[in-house]
């Protein structure tokens, strides 16, 4: 199979009219037009296999999650997905994989309204680049550099689940807990198919005062924003929130490096003045928005036991030239 025969079998279904696609796949490059009013967001990810993802892992969920992890920087920003492009590596044209890759890419994209406009194919070791485009009205979209002193640092949903799910990918001898089947597989369910939280984003547009989505770990991200707003922090470490499963399944002791370091959350983390949380809450409603701490004129980033002790954990989030890092 050549690589135009492959796309058009394969990925000319995911290209549907869309709203401002003057021209999609086809030639050399897509027309599209931006919505009026609005500005575009543009961000590119590229996951490879074996760094970002075992290689075991179902291509169905390599294609879902490929997807997500562009979404869910377009949620923290509040953007409308729009159009992707899609640029594929493969060692060979495997149909059976291509099949489940592309199920589930198109699974995630029309469950957003996303279309494919176009990419590229080629061959080599799997890797799989894919840039994303949404609109925000003009002047709304969430950055990370509006921080200020006195802001709750809030994130969505539970933290951790991801991290622990590669870590008991197949090895159950790494959790002295009793390994319960139904959480191994909720658990590792939050590392293949993470949930980008587009709604929330667009309805947190209005409160936020800067954002971030935690795709490397609470630590590393919430310090960009830090950065880029000139100011420092203070978490509770017994605040971050985690699921049943995770709480059934973590040792007390690696807790919060798997929380706060251990990456592919794709939650959001924003913060937002104290007599905005109510309202956001409601905004975003069933899904849970919690404070984890506060935002300090002191540069840094400081830990804090219940009691407010001071705590000093090491903690490395994820690194792309770090050997550590690489998935089992």
């Amino acid at each position: 199979m050549d690589e135009f025969a492959l796309i058009r079998r394969y990925f000319a279904p995911l290209s549907p009219a869309a709203e401002g696609v003057v021209l999609g796949i086809g030639d050399d490059a897509a027309i599209l037009a931006p919505p009026a009013g609005h500005e575009l967001l543009m961000t590119s990810d590229t996951l490879v296999a074996g760094r970002h993802f075992p290689l075991t892992t179902a291509p169905y969920d390599i294609g879902w999650k490929a997807l997500a992890v562009n979404l869910s920087d377009l949620a923290a920003m509040g953007a409308e997905p729009l159009w992707f492009l899609l640029a594929l590596t493969l060692p060979q044209p495997d149909e059976a994989w291509l099949a489940g890759f592309a199920a589930g890419l198109g699974s995630l994209a029309r469950k957003h309204g996303i279309a494919l406009v176009g990419g590229d194919t080629t061959r080599g070791n799997l890797s799989i680049t894919i840039t994303a485009v949404g609109s925000a009205p003009a002047g709304s979209a969430l950055c990370r550099d509006g921080a200020k002193p006195g802001d709750q640092i809030c994130v969505t949903g539970t933290l951790g689940d991801a991290a622990l799910g590669l870590r008991l990918n197949g090895i159950e001898s790494r959790s002295p807990c009793a390994q319960d089947e139904h959480d191994l597989v909720a658990l590792r369910a939050r590392l293949d198919r993470p949930v980008p939280r587009i709604e929330a984003g667009l309805a947190l547009r209005g409160f936020a005062n800067a954002a971030i989505d935690l795709s490397d770990g609470l630590a590393g991200d919430l310090g960009h924003v830090l950065a880029a707003s000139g100011v420092g922090a203070g978490l509770r470490a017994d605040a971050l929130p985690m699921s049943e499963a995770f709480a059934r399944q973590a040792e007390a002791g690696d807790r919060l490096a798997l929380q706060a370091a251990g990456g592919d959350d794709y939650e959001l983390c924003i913060c937002l003045s104290p007599d905005r949380l109510a309202a956001a809450q409601a905004a975003i409603s069933p899904l849970p928005l919690t404070v984890i701490g506060t935002i300090s004129a002191e540069p840094g980033l400081r830990w804090h036991a219940a009691d407010g002790a001071l705590l000093d954990p090491e903690l490395h989030s994820y690194q792309h030239f770090d050997d550590r890092c690489l998935p089992d």
